[in-house]
């Protein structure tokens, strides 16, 4: 089999899209290495992750191969030159990673992943036109495609209510996560991590994420109140314009001595997750909530939020509260901070969860879509 994908988001994103890409492409062309996988992407430079990927002998990259193709690389990708392209290359699947798919009639088969319709449900939190942009996209690459992935339950249920959609025609399969959040770090590893990114010295609560409205940081801030004055709070992740309002309430309510904003490299990350006392997320809407996943391989008790699908990210040992309520949040926290019995079930039952996301289930349940979209 011979399958291409939209491979901008592996080249050029290094958390999010990227990570879900490089991700399917690693776990297929390593399990399955029968098959040639072509990465089409509008164009080519250098990425650290995917560079590795690119070393198989069944994963290609491929940029447009006409000259005006390249001067206008962003409609090549969405429109009938990547089309042209792959039914040259004589594909026989073609997989849009990113909720999109070209706007032109498809010669092949195709499967998208749908990772979230949050703009629908959180508007405000958009530009009015990049709303029009991915509602007409994402709504076309649903309709068009043969089959849909959806990351989560939650993302299903969104595409059958919002888009009208047959949910006989949408497959779930879980994202997981990099490996190297299962890995435990040695003592002198925790310190230089400690020491480069001047982590506090005692317990924190770790937040890692983007630091928007949506994502509702400022409810871990507004707990911070009623927890233990020994403990701090790590903020980890890219500023909006969102972080000076959280940076405001921090001044406000005299937290600067507590709350630290921190940007930590990727290979970082595990290391950081490993050294906190408790993971904080709550989100009021994520497509699946891939940094409840690292929290729990990294042997961290979650607290999140409720009302989308953090629930199937963090399992039953993990706890949720309502993303308006601090008190709540506060107390959740406290209750794992406070309780060693409790924390440490938490971890052997996030362990035990997180040990359902792996790269075979991942492999396997993808590949099973791409067969049932060739069988017919």
């Amino acid at each position: 089999m011979k399958i291409g994908y939209d491979a901008k988001r592996a080249v050029n994103n290094n958390t999010g899209l990227g990570n879900y890409s490089r991700l399917v492409i690693d776990v297929l062309s390593e399990r399955y290495p029968e098959n040639e996988y072509v990465l089409y992407a509008p164009k080519i430079r250098h990425n650290n992750r995917l560079a590795p990927l690119l070393e198989r002998r069944n994963v290609e990259i491929t940029a447009p191969k006409h000259s005006l193709d390249r001067q206008l690389s962003g409609l090549w990708r969405v429109g009938s030159g990547i089309v042209r392209d792959y039914t040259s290359d004589g594909i026989d699947l073609f997989h849009g990673l990113s909720n999109e798919l070209p706007l032109v009639h498809n010669t092949v088969p195709t499967v998208v992943t749908i990772h979230d319709l949050i703009f629908l449900h959180y508007p405000h939190c958009y530009k009015p036109a990049d709303r029009i942009i991915y509602n007409y996209k994402f709504r076309h690459a649903c309709n068009s495609a043969d089959r849909i992935i959806a990351v989560s339950q939650c993302t299903k249920r969104d595409i059958v209510k919002c888009y009208g959609i047959d949910e006989n025609k949408i497959d779930v399969v879980y994202q997981g996560c990099d490996d190297g959040f299962k890995v435990m770090r040695n003592r002198d590893e925790l310190m230089a991590v400690k020491e480069r990114y001047q982590l506090p010295k005692g317990r924190f609560i770790l937040y890692v994420g983007t630091v928007e409205e949506r994502k509702n940081v400022l409810l871990a801030v507004k707990a911070m109140s009623a927890i233990d004055k020994g403990v701090a709070l790590v903020i980890v992740g890219r500023e909006t314009g969102y972080a000076a309002t959280v940076k405001d309430y921090v001044a406000k309510h005299n937290l600067g001595d507590r709350v630290f904003f921190r940007q930590v490299h990727f290979a970082d990350l595990p290391a950081t997750y490993q050294q906190s006392s408790a993971f904080v997320y709550p989100s009021r809407y994520e497509g699946f909530g891939i940094p409840v996943l690292e929290a729990l391989c990294s042997g961290v008790p979650v607290v999140s939020a409720t009302g989308s699908c953090l629930e199937e990210a963090g399992g039953e040992g993990s706890i949720y509260v309502d993303p308006d309520d601090a008190e709540g949040m506060a107390d959740a926290l406290n209750r794992v901070l406070g309780d060693e019995a409790l924390r440490q079930s938490m971890v052997e039952r996030g362990f035990c969860h997180a040990s359902l996301f792996t790269r075979d289930s991942i492999a396997k349940n993808t590949m099973d879509v791409y067969r049932k979209v060739l069988s017919k």
